[in-house]
């Protein structure tokens, strides 16, 4: 019965021209593609993880510069306003103090914060991306009284 199995198999090799090195060459191609897929995933939410911190931080750090009024446009009018270097300069300490890399503006109405953050790769290190960059932009205003909630 083992000796009919083999000739079987043989004939069988025969008549297909065999099949030496696909198999491993299919392997090789697979492990490389599901690498790269596993490498997507897991760094794309790293990435992705970072970007959540840094609106986070642009976020603190705009309402920080929000603080700032111009007390004395508002001593006289009553109407809460921005000063708008104390408002910038303010952001950016905090940006500067939580040691992230980062720019502040500001006007009259509004305080816009960007942070830069890089990540490191786990997996796409293997196929040469090192770093992954991402960033997040962040606006806050000063706002007078209660304004009810928002619809």
């Amino acid at each position: 019965m083992i000796n009919y199995l083999r000739r079987w198999f043989r004939r069988v090799r025969d008549r297909t021209g065999g099949d030496s090195g696909r198999v491993t060459a299919f392997a090789v191609v697979f492990c490389v593609a599901l690498l790269a897929v596993a490498g997507l995933v897991l760094d794309g939410g790293l990435a992705l993880s970072a970007k959540v911190q840094a609106l986070d931080e642009a976020q603190a750090a705009a309402r920080q510069g929000a603080q700032q009024l111009d007390l004395g446009y508002y001593r006289s009018t009553g109407i809460a306003r921005l000063d708008p270097s104390r408002a910038a300069q303010a952001a950016q300490t905090w940006l500067t103090n939580a040691g992230l890399d980062g720019k502040a503006s500001a006007t009259t109405e509004i305080v816009t914060v960007t942070v830069r953050r890089t990540r490191s790769t786990q997996l796409l290190q293997l196929v040469g991306v090192a770093d992954l960059r991402v960033s997040a932009t962040a606006s806050a205003a000063a706002v007078q009284g209660v304004t009810g909630p928002a619809a």
